[in-house]
């Protein structure tokens, strides 16, 4: 086979596989092009390339025919163009592999953020343990409907308890000296249960921020 004829026959081998690429990037469910997106399912020294499409790889080889023909055009050393030659063969036997492991690329990223997601929950469970609020339920700190509901809660709390130590400031005002210690006790009591609901507010709060930014990156 000479030169031609080689060139010839590896455009032909690549537009029998442009046309499989073109339907299969055509047919990707958008399932599959979310999960994909910053996907890189090559080596970088076959293609650079990112997600479930594999049209940039098509052009990538066009581009190492046409450098090979310009090697042969020039007579270069053998050597050079027979590593030109495997790099283009590894090409398309990664490109022709790709067409059929979407799927599976697929299918894996969604088990990987699967597992990240766990353990950022896990996490999240052992942090709330060792917080000092272990009595707002755990599975609470897993649920943004829930953490939302917390707080909304808390506050409602934070808000009854000012009311009652105003109460209690009136009463103590008003109140005989004989009586104004057991007030005063009250006064104290109700300030830090105040000071533990505040404090509630603002770790369910943490929570709230912590638990949307690792979310916001998942859902994109």
């Amino acid at each position: 086979m000479n030169t031609n004829q080689l060139v010839q026959r590896l455009r032909e081998q690549l537009r029998q596989l442009e046309q499989e690429v073109l339907q299969h990037d055509a047919s990707l469910p958008a399932a599959q092009r979310k999960l994909l997106q910053d996907t890189e399912r090559f080596n970088s020294e076959l293609f650079i390339q990112h997600g479930a499409q594999l049209y940039p790889c098509v052009e990538q080889l066009h581009k190492s025919i046409d450098q090979l023909e310009k090697q042969l055009r020039h007579q270069l050393a053998q050597h050079t163009i027979a590593l030109s030659c495997e790099r283009i063969q590894d090409r398309f036997v990664a490109l022709k592999r790709a067409l059929g492991t979407t799927g599976l690329n697929a299918r894996v990223q969604k088990l990987q953020q699967a597992s990240k997601r766990r353990s950022y929950q896990q996490r999240q469970g052992r942090r709330h343990q060792e917080s000092g609020f272990g009595w707002i339920a755990a599975g609470v700190m897993q649920n943004s409907h829930q953490l939302y509901e917390e707080l909304n809660k808390h506050l409602n709390w934070a808000k009854k308890i000012e009311q009652k130590i105003e109460q209690l400031q009136s009463k103590l005002e008003n109140c005989h000296s004989t009586d104004k210690i057991p007030v005063q006790n009250d006064i104290l009591l109700m300030h830090r249960r105040l000071g533990k609901c505040r404090q509630a507010i603002s770790y369910i709060e943490d929570r709230i921020q912590a638990f949307e930014r690792p979310h916001q990156s998942y859902n994109r």
